[in-house]
């Protein structure tokens, strides 16, 4: 198992060096110079190319992304070109409310999806099957941001139960701490839980036809035994799958959603770094999604074999 992991996370290097690059020569790309922003509109020419030059964004870009690579090798994500703070000490202040919202994201997702998958793949062409079918064609037609604005104008200005926006630490204030996260986990949970719930119900639909489901039921054990001992086991399996992707989806769904309801997570973060230019503070938000998003998918594979052991891992 140790080599495993080993030789998953060396595997993950080439993904991160290959989204590092991409995302350094994307930058350099877009309209618009740091030195500029930083300078003000009124700055003279000398005064921009003395802040190019202290930036160090007079040199080539080879030699530019050369210092880049040495730095984050040694575990330097750099400096913000506009505040001029560590890179580091200005992700720490964001990462936690973005995983935060991801996180409450992600159960709210699995505890709507899961028992409603369950219920729609038990009684095919029920109720519950056509209720499913009507609220994964919503869900997936219409596109977080557009969900998020509707629930804004909905409960927040028109009904006035839910703040418009912002963040409450929750250690701090529990309470206005869950009033303030309740609609951007709906904005990104619902549409995953659309998703699980329809995959929870396809795979539980085909295992209840299995022999060995048959055979259970035909020694008389219960339904609930049946479903959740022996079905719901080898069903749980493609919800593993879909879960790790879907969390990766919501981690990078959080630029939108946060822009929305103005939740001071890294994905404003990213947005703010784009506007002004400000190369390391982005390209190490991407990095550190990137590398959640290859961790999540780790920990998915080890789960497969938890949940079946014929699954092993060497």
């Amino acid at each position: 198992m140790t080599g495993y992991i080993l030789r998953r996370l060396l595997q993950a290097v080439p993904v991160l060096v290959i989204t590092t690059t991409i995302v350094f020569l994307l930058l350099r790309l877009i309209p618009g110079d740091p030195a500029l922003v930083l300078a003000g509109a009124d700055a003279t020419p000398a005064q921009v190319q003395a802040i190019r030059v202290d930036l160090g964004l007079d040199r080539s870009l080879p030699e530019q992304y050369g210092i880049y690579i040495k730095h984050l090798a040694q575990g330097d994500l750099g400096r913000s070109y506009i505040s001029r703070r560590s890179v580091g000490s200005l992700i720490k202040r964001t990462a936690p409310a973005t995983m935060q919202l991801a996180l409450v994201a992600f159960l709210l997702s699995l505890a709507l999806g899961v028992p409603f998958g369950i219920a729609a793949g038990l009684r095919p062409n029920s109720p519950w099957d056509l209720l499913l079918s009507g609220f994964t064609a919503l869900m997936q037609g219409v596109p977080n941001f557009l969900l998020g604005i509707i629930y804004l104008l909905v409960f927040a200005l028109t009904l006035g139960w839910l703040p418009p926006g912002g963040r409450v630490d929750p250690l701090s204030n529990p309470l206005d701490g869950l009033k303030y996260l309740i609609l951007p986990a709906i904005t990104l949970g619902l549409p995953a839980a659309a998703v699980q719930a329809r995959f929870v119900k396809t795979a539980l639909a085909e295992v209840m036809t299995q022999d060995y489901v048959r055979t259970a039921r035909s020694k008389g054990l219960k339904s609930s035994t049946v479903v959740l001992r022996h079905a719901m086991r080898n069903a749980l399996l493609p919800l593993v799958t879909i879960a790790g992707i879907q969390f990766g989806r919501l981690l990078g769904g959080t630029v939108i959603v946060e822009q929305i309801f103005g939740w001071p997570g890294m994905g404003r973060q990213a947005v703010d770094a784009i506007n002004r230019r400000d190369y390391l503070l982005f390209q190490a938000i991407v990095l550190l999604l990137v590398l959640g998003a290859v961790v999540v998918n780790l920990l998915t594979d080890l789960s497969y074999g938890v949940l079946d052991p014929r699954i092993s891992r060497r």
